[in-house]
């Protein structure tokens, strides 16, 4: 992994390599270090994981737009994961006319629509006609097949050179530790190479399933400082990743104050900065 800093704008197009650039590196109710949102480049494709509330305002940081935005994955539904959805809608219907792309399971669909875009986005009413709307009016769905016989739900999808593999994540429960009685929440597996865990628990039996079938290269991690129900605490992550994959293991989604935590101290590559072109 190299790494490689921001330059006048966004890049959207690159050489080839697979590429991820954050546009934050922080925990959801972050003042510094914007949300944990970030952009997959390789070669002429792109797609965001993520938008959350900052999102939009996280790009204009960066002399950027989020409408150049043509695919989009979202990994669950809390705010700082999709918080600048609505944004995204009407600023493509009325400023570029057009639908971006969204990587999304019918399942997810329903619950993305009805318990959180719908509110906001389901009537339209220029010209005093009042228009009835929904998901497809805004987004195009991109529907990725289920790989089967696998341990958790796990799905694939290619956007043009960019190979998505999506599974299941444990963030918030309803019993038992289980992702099945959990909270609908996934995380990103990127050509095979690079593991993006999404908000998740510390979840050992994840790390060891694709680290077992995967040549991994590098994981972006989910973690907190401190105490946290929902989250990998860092403590929990220093002993259960293997000594082998922390120099691979990018810590991101942390508190603001965490930001100049020495983790490489105990293994760890380091923390995820905003801005940064890490390159694979």
């Amino acid at each position: 992994m190299n790494c490689r800093d921001f330059n006048n704008s966004i890049e959207l197009k690159n050489d080839g390599q697979l590429s991820l650039f954050f546009l934050g590196s922080g925990s959801a109710f972050t003042k510094k270090n914007f949300q944990n949102n970030l952009i997959i480049i390789k070669g002429n494709d792109h797609v965001l994981i993520d938008c959350g509330t900052l999102c939009p305002f996280a790009f204009s940081t960066f002399n950027s737009k989020i409408t150049d935005i043509e695919n989009i994955l979202i990994t669950h539904s809390h705010a700082d994961h999709i918080g600048g959805l609505e944004e995204v809608a009407l600023m493509n219907m009325y400023v570029t006319k057009r639908r971006p792309k969204m990587i999304i399971t019918n399942e997810y669909k329903k619950i993305l629509w009805n318990n959180s875009l719908k509110g906001g986005l389901s009537v339209r009413g220029e010209d005093g006609m009042r228009q009835k709307m929904n998901f497809d009016d805004y987004f195009e769905q991109i529907k990725p097949h289920e790989i089967k016989k696998s341990p958790r739900p796990f799905y694939e999808v290619n956007i043009g050179s960019i190979n998505l593999k999506i599974f299941r994540t444990k963030h918030l429960f309803s019993k038992n530790n289980n992702w099945k009685h959990s909270y609908y929440s996934v995380g990103v597996l990127i050509d095979d190479r690079v593991l993006f865990t999404g908000d998740s628990k510390n979840d050992p039996e994840l790390i060891n399933w694709l680290t077992s079938e995967y040549n991994i290269e590098g994981i972006f991690h989910d973690c907190q400082f401190g105490r946290n129900a929902v989250h990998a605490g860092y403590e929990e992550l220093k002993s259960t990743i293997p000594d082998s994959l922390k120099p691979k293991t990018l810590l991101c989604h942390y508190n603001d104050g965490s930001e100049n935590t020495d983790v490489k101290k105990d293994g760890f590559a380091g923390l995820v900065r905003r801005g940064i072109y890490y390159e694979f």
